[in-house]
């Protein structure tokens, strides 16, 4: 259990956190004396039936955060896990809300809600309110037989019900037909919760005597106040979500088999987190429930919904609500499905999916063109094959040989690794450009090629920064097609290469003298843009490497391996030299 919150003082918490709301939704006010989140009345507030929920505080966003436009028109909160008194709902449903079609006051099923919404419920009918009164009740972690006469307790399934009635009262439909439909879908839903620890309420004194649950035991069934559930167990989150599963729709568990259904039944599946599970865990736990459900019921849910609906404070849990949908009898319009889509505004519903985009679920996306691979694209630039194979496979062979001392460099002031994976990718491409089935009379088409074999050969950043440079050098060279067969002249691989050098800055601040190989790849460009010559351009190269010794890292693990003393004036940087050797390669066999 964490204990740590920013907020010590859990009241003044509960009224900021209902204040909130009045800046996210301003739609709504705030009555703070009591409690009360409501929707400002206007004109079609009389045209409509008002709906009052709430209960203890730390659910959120429940209960508050379901006040708005289509969907509740007022909650009153009490303090954290504790019911709201009959003074405030009685205010609620008499004070703060319009009374012309009737009030339906609906909460979770404990005693405390109960008994303190009751109350204000008898106060509005004889005062002359019509008045409804809807306990919810989904929980099927606690069987009949141990929840007796207070039957199923209220657990996040019910945010379902409330959104449902909502939208139904935002018809104009009566206040028997919203009443009507909260107990049929009442009667419909199931819900289980599954949490690994208790939570801890901010501003209380941390109990060393409580009860804390083992490393890897799960509460099935635990409830929203730490209430213990069915058992506990050490299981995956397969076989948890099997146990789930089978409490929600085993028939033959005369216990909690609260839901009948028959092949082609529709259900709606809500995942609820209970406050402390990220969002990437909820995410499988949402895809196994699915699984799970199409395996071993045939269930394929029409809707899935999944987040933050009504948590524990930080609760380490969630809940697997199943919502069957029967029919209302009301007709189009007004299923349970069409009420669930209908939209709402109240920042605690978070389910943005349309009905549209739900009834395309099933159909096929419309084929998009596929875009040719580079390799796929020929171009107009065209080059000697003998000669650019003779001279490309002197830079590799090149690297190839300096690989033992471009490890012994990079064992000094790196990771060691830098020599082998310039001599792996060397020795692909030669195989490459070796292969009598390789074609290198297109220059675009080359450079593709080499580039393909540098991408999934050569790791690393450096790996990384020679795939972005030859990727530049392809699209280089291509803008510089004409539309007729030329030569690839100096003049165009230079002016490639100035491409490749500006496409780099996006993607690395290595500039010279941060001791990288940029040391001698910039000064090789710059000097073969200027000059046209590659020999002068290599000589760049090699002085660029040379002046990396006398450099302080500034990117790179050279940054902060050993001593400067050990390798200052003495080690050049092992990725420029390894580059600085191919160059030189290349030089030597033009």
């Amino acid at each position: 259990m964490s204990s740590k919150h920013f907020f010590t003082d859990a009241n003044k918490l509960v009224i900021d956190a209902l204040q909130s709301l009045t800046l996210t939704n301003p739609s709504l006010e705030f009555d703070q004396e009591n409690k009360i989140i409501f929707s400002r009345p206007d004109e079609s507030s009389k045209s409509k039936v008002s709906i009052i929920t709430g209960g203890g505080s730390g659910h959120e966003p429940a209960f508050a955060g379901y006040v708005g436009k289509g969907m509740l028109t007022a909650s009153v909160a009490g303090s954290i896990f504790a019911s709201p008194s009959a003074e405030q709902v009685r205010r609620a449903a008499m004070e703060r809300v319009a009374t012309d079609k009737g009030v339906l006051v609906i909460m979770n099923n404990y005693t405390g809600d109960v008994l303190n919404f009751g109350i204000a419920v008898e106060k509005a009918k004889a005062a002359g309110i019509k008045t409804e009164f809807f306990p919810m009740g989904d929980d099927v972690g606690v069987g009949r037989k141990k929840s007796g006469k207070v039957g199923r307790r209220g657990i996040a399934g019910g945010i379902l019900i409330l959104k449902i009635v909502g939208a139904l009262a935002d018809t104009g439909a009566s206040l028997e037909d919203v009443y009507g439909v909260a107990k049929i879908t009442n009667d419909n839903l199931v819900s289980v919760g599954a949490s690994l620890e208790h939570v801890h309420v901010p501003g209380r004194e941390v109990d060393p005597n409580a009860e804390q649950l083992s490393p890897g035991v799960v509460e099935v069934g635990m409830g929203i106040h730490n209430e213990p559930g069915s058992h506990r167990v050490k299981c995956t989150v397969e076989e948890l979500i099997k146990t789930m599963l089978q409490q929600l729709l085993d028939q033959n568990d005369k216990d909690r088999a609260f839901v009948s259904y028959k092949p082609g039944d529709k259900f709606l599946l809500f995942i609820n987190n209970l406050g402390g599970v990220s969002a990437l865990e909820l995410s499988g736990i949402t895809s196994e429930v699915h699984r799970q459900l199409g395996k071993d019921y045939k269930i394929a849910p029409v809707r899935t919904i999944q987040g933050a609906f009504q948590t524990s404070l930080n609760g380490l849990g969630f809940s697997v609500s199943l919502l069957k949908l029967a029919d209302t009898g009301l007709g189009p319009g007004k299923s349970l499905l069409e009420l669930v889509d209908a939209p709402a505004e109240a920042v605690g519903w978070a389910a943005p999916i349309t009905t549209s985009t739900w009834e395309r679920a099933n159909e096929k996306g419309t084929e998009l063109p596929k875009t040719k691979l580079p390799e796929e694209q020929p171009s107009n630039l065209k080059t000697d094959p003998t000669a650019f194979k003779t001279i490309l496979s002197a830079g590799l062979q090149r690297i190839i040989a300096a690989e033992p001392q471009v490890t012994h460099f990079d064992t000094i002031v790196g990771d060691g690794d830098c020599g082998i994976g310039l001599k792996r990718g060397a020795e692909a491409v030669l195989a490459k450009i070796n292969d009598p089935s390789t074609n290198l009379t297109d220059a675009v088409n080359a450079v593709n090629q080499i580039t393909n074999i540098v991408e999934n050969v050569m790791d690393g950043t450096s790996g990384a920064i020679y795939a972005i440079f030859l990727n530049a050098l392809s699209h280089g060279l291509r803008t510089q097609d004409k539309g007729s067969p030329t030569q690839a002249t100096v003049e165009i691989w230079s002016e490639a290469v100035r491409y490749s050098i500006t496409a780099l800055g996006t993607y690395t601040p290595a500039q010279p003298g941060d001791r990288t190989l940029m040391d001698a790849l910039v000064p090789f460009s710059k000097k073969l843009v200027e000059t046209k010559d590659i020999k002068a351009a290599a000589k760049a190269a090699q002085e660029g490497t040379e002046a990396t010794k006398s450099m302080k890292a500034s990117l790179g693990r050279a940054v902060y391996v050993g001593s400067e003393d050990e390798w200052v004036g003495k080690v050049p940087d092992p990725g420029a030299y390894g580059l600085s050797e191919f160059l030189t390669g290349l030089s030597e066999a033009i």
